[in-house]
């Protein structure tokens, strides 16, 4: 795995960390491509239970490093070719569809400033704990972009699509405190104590019944595009599933005599 993203696994958990302090976790192409790795290698991992995408330093993640883009987008009008922009299909959307197609909770712990792409990885994540100083901004329309890395389809659904199209059309940055009324926060607290809340977040949800929160991101995902009835069956094949687990007969059990189960994650 490149320095530019760290990836460790403990105990069941993966936390797969940005690493480009210095240009506030802006995403180069080597980024890009060690966080694909990471992402999907923590989708695969069966040791893994839960993931928790974060970053080093005062920013989450600012989104694609222009630096690097302007390059290549010169590069591009010499030879006369669009390879630039190929980036959004062979990194950006491989990114998120690990992120929230997984069998496995993700929670993000945002640390400072989440922009365009940044944005979309947050997003992607099932649960976002977030530092009282970070701010978040669409930012694509700021640079003449379109959204991408998934934005056009979380934002909507986190805040709804009346406020998602004001703020890709006219991009701001959002305080933690606007973006935990707007839904986009799940929890904020101060600064210094992001690192320790994350992870706790994180570890309590590799502690506890993965396969039952493998079938809830699985039935959110479908009832978002789906009927009520259809959304009925779906649930009645996950919840057979899941009643089916050894983890279910645990829980009960452990409920019945009064005792906090212990889950296997089967």
């Amino acid at each position: 795995m490149a320095d530019s993203v760290l990836y460790e696994v403990s105990d069941g958990l993966a936390t797969i960390t940005i690493n480009r302090p210095d240009a506030m976790n802006a995403m180069n192409t080597e980024a890009k491509v060690a966080l694909r790795e990471a992402v999907r290698e923590a989708a695969t991992d069966t040791a893994v239970r839960a993931v928790l995408l974060t970053a080093a330093g005062r920013a989450f993640c600012v989104g694609q490093d222009l630096k690097e883009h302007i390059g290549s987008l010169a590069a591009d009008r010499e030879a006369g070719t669009g390879q630039t922009m190929s980036t959004v299909r062979e990194h950006y959307n491989p990114i998120v569809r690990a992120l929230t197609g997984m069998p496995k909770p993700v929670v993000a712990g945002v640390n400072g400033a989440a922009a365009g792409a940044g944005l979309g990885f947050a997003l992607a994540a099932d649960y976002r704990v977030v530092a009282d100083t970070a701010k978040f901004n669409t930012s694509f329309a700021g640079v003449a972009l379109t959204a991408d890395s998934g934005v056009s389809w979380t934002l909507p659904r986190v805040i709804g699509p009346g406020r998602a199209a004001d703020l890709l059309l006219f991009p701001r940055n959002i305080t933690a405190q606007e973006a935990y009324d707007l839904g986009i926060a799940n929890k904020v607290v101060p600064a210094a104590e992001l690192a320790a809340e994350a992870a706790r977040v994180a570890r309590a949800l590799a502690e506890g019944p993965t396969l039952a929160y493998a079938a809830l991101k699985e039935s959110l995902a479908y009832a978002a595009e789906h009927s009520l009835d259809e959304a009925l069956d779906k649930e009645d094949e996950l919840q057979g599933r899941a009643g089916a687990s050894e983890d279910h007969t645990i829980a009960v059990e452990a409920f019945i005599a009064k005792e906090k189960p212990k889950y296997l994650g089967r």
